[in-house]
């Protein structure tokens, strides 16, 4: 249903389809602007959930960005996208934020097919210092004039990441103008971690010291008295005078990036008057902003770390749906991992636990609170977390690395060269495998499966429920078979009761589920659900499916694949992950080598195509691996099979 406009009181944002009409407002005019944006947000969000807390924070920047650069043409390159809503409202997409994160509507996230205020594509951290840096030395090799200016937003967590160390390190070696601006809320889904936080929280740059900076700067420009040529020295200079004093380096400007901060990100006038002034410098710069996540709605400041993504709430009370509604339903596969680890560390003293940035996301804050010692937050760095276990795991710990799917990505190299190159005993428990719903493509972990099987010695599995899950993590505490990975889906399970006494499975091992004679149903993790409804209602019509679910992708169980092509059935597979490489690509190469040719073989699975947003039941009915799909399949494949003996008779 359509944001009335009207009942939630915005008359200057009514008044704004583009930067353009926003550039039209007088500057005394726009705290009153971003308090519209909050409540527009707070309304709209309340009933149709997004990423609340960043992009309440980060308001008063957004509107200060777009007043002063000349969007589209400038450009401005968010890093994540969480706190992006207020630029989709200022861009013309207003009226369309009340399908945000739907089907066909708009994207959660940055995304340069829906507008050209996105410039680029966004949803995993520490990506827009390289990205920004790319189109500004660009614009320079163009020629581009007017000067296209190019601004980087990076968080205090992204900025962490190694990559957006590799790009900053690369802008201080670089002829470009970029400008960089650190929206510091010493937050990123959780608290920060690492020395990099404690730095920007303590940065010795002082408000007296930075205003009298930069007032000293403004004044000495002014008269002509200090230009970009001289800059170099003037930095080299200060930065000496300023490390004898305070006995530190500000590490940005010790790469000869022009530092200015830290200003009060919710103060838009001055952040307007900084960005004016800075705007046309020569060479790379730094804006440091403090924020505050949540900025202007009470609940969210007190608890950012709950009101990152808060699901329903009523904006009177702060309120939130899911506590409401939680009681009495299967908990979520991610707390049954946080339970069950915390169960088996306190009977296996070498087992660690490693996240990145997700300790609530993950629940191995679960861990945390009883055994914090043992639990170890490595921020926004996966390749980190993934090298750190192979070091642990080298003196004889057991660790449990616990990172959602399509963030272990970020990981693929350390995975091959650090751990099963070495053959270390690393368990990776993959979050948000499969398809996670509203986050879209950038979030949905569709490719685990088919990158992680190419990798030599990794053992793959995927529990069809929370039982299956804790047999599975217990088995690999207990069984020594190289690097293990486990991957379950986002949100809630199938087992109010999910609590068992665990046991070791056989690695490689699967299990029939549903004997049959007709067709043969090959499922892997959660999609058991759906292929058992199906093979039931075609029961129900007298067609005989079994169902089998493999439980391991690798290795792979052969014995029940040659059971299955000994009784001549033809198998349909089904994966919540790209059909190119996954389950049935492992099914098919299994076939074709065992010279099964005479076994037709159907293979349900994600497209080869990015997924975009929308509930996951709408997405697994367009990518055919629901109930009504597969059901349609089993059908298909009868019908097939009947006509293929009709033509030989």
């Amino acid at each position: 249903m359509p944001i009335n406009e009207s009942d939630i009181k915005t008359p200057l944002l009514n008044t704004i389809d583009s930067p353009a009409d926003l550039r039209r407002l007088e500057q005394q005019q726009l705290p009153e602007l971003c308090a519209e944006i909050r409540q527009f947000l707070i309304n709209a969000l309340s009933v149709n959930p997004g990423h609340f807390a960043s992009s309440m924070g980060a308001v008063e920047l957004t509107v200060a960005l777009h007043y002063v650069f000349n969007t589209p043409y400038d450009r401005i390159v968010w890093d994540v996208g969480h706190q992006a809503y207020a630029h989709k409202i200022l861009t013309g997409r207003r009226e369309a934020f009340a399908n945000n994160r739907k089907l066909g509507g708009l994207s959660g996230f940055p995304n340069p097919d829906e507008s050209p205020y996105d410039t680029f594509a966004a949803g995993h951290a520490s990506n827009s210092i390289s990205a920004a840096l790319g189109m500004a030395v660009a614009s320079k090799l163009n020629g581009d004039s007017p000067r296209r200016n190019v601004v980087a937003v990076i968080g205090d967590a992204s900025i962490s990441g190694g990559l957006a160390f590799e790009g900053i390190n690369n802008a201080a070696n670089t002829p470009n103008n970029l400008l960089i601006i650190l929206n510091d809320n010493d937050m990123s889904i959780d608290r920060n971690v690492g020395s990099l936080n404690s730095y920007l929280a303590h940065i010795t740059t002082s408000k007296t010291y930075n205003d009298l900076r930069y007032k000293a700067f403004r004044a000495l420009a002014k008269f002509g008295m200090i230009s970009d040529k001289s800059r170099g020295s003037i930095m080299r200079f200060n930065n000496s005078i300023k490390s004898l004093v305070a006995h530190q380096q500000n590490i940005f400007e010790g790469l000869n990036i022009r530092y200015f901060g830290p200003f009060d990100g919710h103060d838009i006038s001055a952040i307007i008057r900084v960005l004016n002034d800075i705007r046309d410098m020569e060479g790379p710069r730094i804006l440091h902003l403090r924020t505050v996540k949540g900025k202007g709605y009470a609940p969210a400041e007190k608890d950012p770390a709950h009101w990152h993504a808060p699901g329903k709430f009523d904006p009177a009370t702060g309120q939130r749906s899911e506590t409401q509604t939680a009681e009495g339903k299967p908990i979520k596969f991610q707390d049954v991992f946080g339970n069950t680890l915390l169960e088996l560390a306190r009977e296996n003293k070498d087992i660690v636990a490693i996240t990145a940035a997700m300790l609530s996301g993950t629940s191995t804050s679960t861990m945390q609170k009883e055994i914090p010692e043992r639990v170890f937050d490595v921020g926004i760095s996966e390749g980190h977390a993934v090298t750190f276990a192979g070091g642990l795991a080298k003196e004889g710990k057991q660790p449990f690395v616990a990172i959602y799917s399509s963030f272990l990505q970020r990981g693929y190299d350390h995975m091959i060269h650090d751990v099963a190159l070495n053959r270390r005993r690393v368990t990776f428990c993959i979050d948000r495998a499969g398809l996670v719903g509203e986050d879209g493509p950038t979030h949905h972990g569709a490719f685990d499966l088919a990158y992680l099987r190419s990798i030599p010695g990794m053992t793959i599995a995927a529990p069809r429920d929370e039982h299956m899950l804790r047999h599975l993590m217990y088995t690999a505490q207990s069984v020594d078979c190289g690097p293990m990975a486990i991957r379950y889906p986002r949100g809630r399970g199938f087992i109010p009761n999910w609590q068992c006494a665990m046991c070791q499975l056989p690695i490689g091992k699967g299990e029939r589920l549903t004997e049959g004679r007709d067709v043969a149903v090959v499922t892997i993790g959660t999609t058991a659900h759906a292929a058992a409804e199906a093979v039931a209602r075609a029961a129900a019509e007298g067609i005989s499916a079994a169902h089998y679910d493999i439980i391991f992708l690798k290795p792979l169980d052969t014995e029940m694949l040659s059971e299955i092509a000994s009784r001549g059935m033809d198998i349909i597979t089904v994966e919540d992950g790209t059909v190119n490489g996954g389950l049935g690509s492992a099914v098919a190469e299994w076939l074709e080598d065992s010279r099964h040719s005479d076994i037709r073989l159907t293979r349900l699975g994600l497209p080869d195509k990015f997924i975009s947003q929308g509930t996951p039941a709408q997405l697994a009915a367009i990518c055919g691996i629901d109930a009504d799909s597969i059901y349609r399949t089993i059908k298909e494949s009868i019908e097939m099979k009947a006509r293929t003996k009709t033509d030989m008779l």
